[in-house]
């Protein structure tokens, strides 16, 4: 019985210093992808075993449009306590839509009309839509209600200062959108498990089918994976100033593996003197490094 108890310890202790040796090499493989790249890239994994990792996981990025997905959330959050509803509709006004930034909305709607909150969030988020992204802000009453909604529910190191329209225009402002990578994913990871029922079965089911549906970012984390991999994401980008230094190249979100699994991964790409190109695939490749981990790992 002894012999048999020491053999299972040592299978044990074998397992466990194969899979930290495992851990070890993908976090090495990753910054084999970071060391050529002229950026600052922030990253944190976690899979549905809890298994993680970080790389400048406390630091403080950008979020750009990364923060649509945190106020479709506080929508979602008023919604359910009734103050109003996926399905009503908001009167539209043509000078209620911005009119110089990215909205396929505005051009659904180009003068305005009758629109329910939930075509809105839709665009908001699946689409990246600016001009319903600051309809919503108005609605719940600010940026400050978004960000007082997570410090109030415990979530560190969310800071939602100013809308679109603020952000797109003052290239300096952006930075007061900032979160971490490690954050972003305690975010992910909390609203999927919802164990805490943050959000109602209604609004959860739309949350997470709007984020499936997400067209943007085609070629970051979904860049390099299987053709129909199922990916619930958010992107974020600011393009390049005149010195051609990239402030934000963003995603976030789950990824589906097909044994059933998935896992939750941030990458934050800023300070970047890269093309966007280089910038994507550096997402990409993180990406795909981390599919084939847990694609393969056993434990």
């Amino acid at each position: 019985m002894r012999y048999s108890y020491l053999n299972i310890l040592l299978l044990l202790f074998l397992n466990c210093n194969a899979f930290s040796q495992t851990t070890d090499s993908l976090r090495q493989k990753i910054q084999k992808v970071l060391s050529t790249k002229k950026a600052t890239v922030g990253v944190s994994i976690i899979g549905n075993n809890d298994d993680s990792l970080s790389i400048n996981g406390t630091m403080h990025f950008p979020m750009q449009s990364v923060f649509k997905f945190h106020i479709a959330i506080a929508v979602l959050s008023q919604i359910d306590k009734g103050i109003f509803s996926l399905d009503q509709k908001l009167k539209i006004e043509k000078k209620d839509i911005l009119q110089d930034l990215h909205s396929p909305l505005r051009n659904k709607y180009p003068n305005g009309g009758n629109i329910a909150i939930s075509e809105i969030l839709k665009y908001t988020v699946s689409e990246s839509d600016n001009a319903g992204c600051d309809i919503l802000l108005r609605l719940i009453g600010g940026p400050k209600v978004v960000e007082e909604y997570f410090v109030k529910n415990n979530f560190k190191d969310v800071s939602i200062k100013i809308n679109e329209e603020v952000q797109q225009k003052n290239w300096s402002r952006q930075f007061e959108n900032w979160t971490t990578p490690k954050a972003t994913n305690e975010v992910l990871l909390q609203f999927y498990n919802n164990k805490t029922k943050l959000l109602s079965k209604r609004s959860y089911d739309f949350l997470w089918k709007i984020m499936k549906e997400t067209s943007t970012g085609k070629a970051r984390i979904k860049g390099q994976l299987p053709v129909n991999t199922v990916l619930a994401h958010k992107t974020g980008s600011s393009g390049a100033n005149k010195e051609g230094i990239t402030a934000a190249v963003n995603d976030m979100g789950i990824v589906f593996l097909p044994n059933g699994n998935y896992f939750y991964i941030s990458v934050f790409v800023t300070n970047s003197t890269e093309n966007s190109d280089t910038n994507e695939k550096t997402i990409a490749d993180i990406s795909k490094i981390t599919w084939d981990y847990f694609s393969n790992a056993k434990k």
